[in-house]
């Protein structure tokens, strides 16, 4: 939503605003998290001879668990506090936004906020199993022998010398 500063030009003004924003194609990761709506909301105000704009953009990021690929859907909020500045030369700072125009576009304040958010990977629950790499059964609902099974191939030879029968089997 695009808000017009000049609308701000009062001493203590401020404009409120609440949008809902459609993330659907946006592309993180290899895909496309975004499926539900992002709601936007706050307000930009002058304070002090400040242009300040604080805000509040949430979600449902939709991804699936890192070990055993389950599918999630993680709620995500971003708070935002930042000035507005027209001053070209003062984007190395931190909770600065530089300006371009006379209005300000309240989706490219917030969406970078909602997207530091976003970690690299989620679990389905933090003591997940996990799926097999031999047989592909997720081990958080069937127990498989897998591991007791796999010999490595390096150790192969010493595995014959200490077999009783000389054929590899116990």
């Amino acid at each position: 939503m695009k808000i017009d500063l000049k609308k701000l030009s009062a001493p203590q003004a401020s404009v409120p605003f609440s949008e809902v924003i459609d993330l659907h194609e946006e592309t993180l990761y290899g895909a496309k998290p975004f499926q539900s709506p992002v709601q936007c909301s706050g307000v930009v105000s002058r304070e002090s001879g400040v242009l300040r704009l604080k805000g509040t953009i949430k979600t449902i990021y939709s991804t699936a668990c890192a070990r055993c690929l389950k599918p999630l859907d993680i709620l995500l909020t971003a708070e935002v506090d930042t000035v507005l500045s027209d001053e070209p030369g003062a984007e190395e700072e931190d909770d600065l936004f530089v300006l371009t125009g006379d209005s300000v576009d309240t989706s490219e304040v917030l969406v970078p906020a909602l997207i530091l958010q976003v970690q690299m990977t989620y679990l389905c629950r933090e003591d997940c199993k996990g799926i097999c790499p031999h047989c592909g059964v997720d081990r958080n609902e069937v127990d498989c022998d897998c591991e007791s099974k796999q010999i490595d191939l390096r150790f192969a030879a010493l595995r014959a010398l200490l077999d009783p029968n000389g054929d590899g089997r116990n």
